[in-house]
């Protein structure tokens, strides 16, 4: 990929001061449109050897664009804070929001080709790195970003006499350390690394582009020019969506699904559930404060029809834990600020350090069921996104935090109940809404969004648990031991592998039909 970057491209001055007033013009009237429009937020990254051109070419962008709506992100070691949390949430809450430029000065890309040329991973990681990678941007791009990856290259010549350059000139002579010469040594190495990892990275949706970065005006003009190239491409094609997405077909021939085979009848006494109560409640207290939970963190989500008892149950479970140590996000409509943002980035920015909980009061599953249903967002997006929120919580597992979801569910007639009694009570009444009642309308659409998002999206180390929670006794029991159970499996198995147990609390049953995940 490196070939035509090294032919000794170059652009005489005359061209270039020719060249720049027409282009600052365009790139300036190219930011007003994607300001006025607020719909595409444009991710430019900028890699490459040492003493390149990167920061130069920056700040070009800086001069010919309006600062006011460009912002740069410079990643080097992660600091504490960001290796307390999974590798992609740093590069999450950088992303630029829609109608503006984020420019990445160093990327996801830097610390997987710094690992392996540390032979920290092997080529089999790194390739397994490349393929979330892609995925990653894959999604950045269907939720309408512009994602422009450039690699400026220097030959090994080239490089060692552009450092010297810089160290001779005393304006410059700054940017030149030991460190760099250091790197230099190990110029053959970053091209194995960066050429392999460039040609698996080098897809349709965001190909990289290899910049010669021997001359600062050959270099400057050629990404001035391809960045207002994409920009203009990218505004004439609007919202139109080139990758096909496959229609979702489920047929159940015996009208059976996992929320049918639920025994609704299960419950317990107010004496065995107080009992049960306090028993798990100081199970968890116990884990929560074990040394070995301080290298892991909890994350619980809680989805369920309306009424379904998700706050009871969430405060049953917080009462059990200090104040400090968790914290509970109520997740509504999105504001403007997180609308601007990929659907995901508001959960990203409220994941837990370790040694902490997140309690998620309805989550990034809003997408597959309220916004399926209710037409929130094109086809195309509930259904990639089963996909993405698959890719999200296993980065969240393989970074060590203990993911637990919960669907609870309750009966049409037992939400009646509810929403009659919520409007008797007054200190209830405010749960109760015209949207609520609108929603009972669709239960039949709802469940089979429900029965969909737990097909797709119950996996081996993010299964769902599926709560009857007609009775709320048996319900707060039963989510309480299952977050200990699975807690308890995951600290002892020392790995964030470690499977949850299946096992139920046993209630007392009316008849029926047998409990089912």
């Amino acid at each position: 990929m490196f070939q035509s970057a090294e032919i000794g491209h170059r652009i005489d001055k005359k061209t270039f001061n020719a060249a720049v007033p027409v282009l600052r013009s365009a790139l300036l009237q190219a930011q007003v449109q994607l300001l006025e429009g607020k719909k595409i937020p444009v991710v430019v990254l900028i890699s490459g050897q040492d003493g390149a051109g990167k920061g130069e070419t920056i700040n070009v962008l800086y001069e010919w664009m309006d600062p006011r709506f460009l912002q740069t992100l410079a990643f080097s070691e992660p600091t504490d804070e960001e290796r307390e949390r999974p590798v992609m949430w740093r590069y999450w809450r950088s992303l630029p929001p829609k109608g503006r430029v984020g420019i990445f000065a160093g990327s996801w890309y830097s610390d997987p080709i710094r690992r392996r040329i540390e032979g920290e991973i092997s080529q089999k990681e790194l390739d397994a790195t490349s393929e979330q990678i892609n995925r990653f941007e894959a999604m950045l791009v269907n939720e309408g970003a512009l994602v422009l990856k450039f690699w400026f290259h220097l030959t090994k010549e080239g490089q060692e006499k552009r450092l010297r350059e810089l160290q001779s000139d005393p304006k410059t002579a700054w940017r030149v350390t030991q460190w760099n010469w250091d790197r230099l040594k190990t110029y053959d190495k970053l091209m194995d690394v960066s050429q392999h990892l460039l040609r698996v990275t080098n897809t349709p949706w965001a190909p990289w582009i290899v910049v010669e970065g021997t001359d600062d005006r050959y270099r400057s003009l050629t990404v001035g020019q391809t960045l207002l190239a994409a920009i203009q491409a990218k505004l004439t094609a609007g919202d139109n969506q080139d990758s096909p997405v496959a229609p979702m077909v489920r047929v159940d021939p015996d009208g059976r699904n996992v929320l049918s085979e639920l025994d609704m009848t299960r419950a317990l006494e107010d004496k065995v559930y107080r009992a049960e109560l306090a028993k798990w409640q100081g199970r968890l207290s116990e884990l929560v404060r074990d040394p070995r939970f301080k290298g892991r963190s909890l994350v619980c989500a809680f989805e369920g029809a309306d009424a379904a008892g998700k706050g009871g149950a969430i405060r049953r479970m917080a009462a059990a834990m200090d104040a400090r140590q968790y914290q509970v996000i109520p997740v509504a409509a999105p504001t403007e600020e997180e609308r601007a943002q990929p659907h995901l980035w508001r959960f990203w920015r409220h994941l837990p350090r370790k040694g902490h909980i997140a309690i998620f009061d309805r989550t990034w599953y809003g997408r597959v069921l309220v916004e399926r249903v209710e037409g929130f967002c094109s086809q195309a997006d509930w259904q990639r996104a089963y996909t993405e929120i698959n890719d999200f919580e296993h980065e969240l597992i393989e970074s060590g935090v203990i993911v637990v979801k919960f669907w609870l569910q309750i009966t049409q007639e037992e939400q009646l109940r509810r929403f009659k009694e919520r409007e008797q009570v007054e200190f209830k009444r405010f749960k109760i809404t015209q949207e609520d009642w609108r929603n009972r309308e669709k239960w039949g659409a709802y469940q089979q969004a429900i029965c969909d998002m737990v097909e797709r999206t119950s996996t081996g180390n993010a299964p769902w648990t599926l709560v009857e929670a007609n009775d709320k006794n048996y319900a707060r029991v039963k989510i309480l031991k299952t977050v200990c159970e699975r807690l308890e499996a995951e600290l002892n198995a020392g790995s964030p592998k470690a499977k949850t147990s299946d096992k139920k609390p046993e209630g007392k049953k009316s008849g029926g039909k047998k409990s089912k995940k």
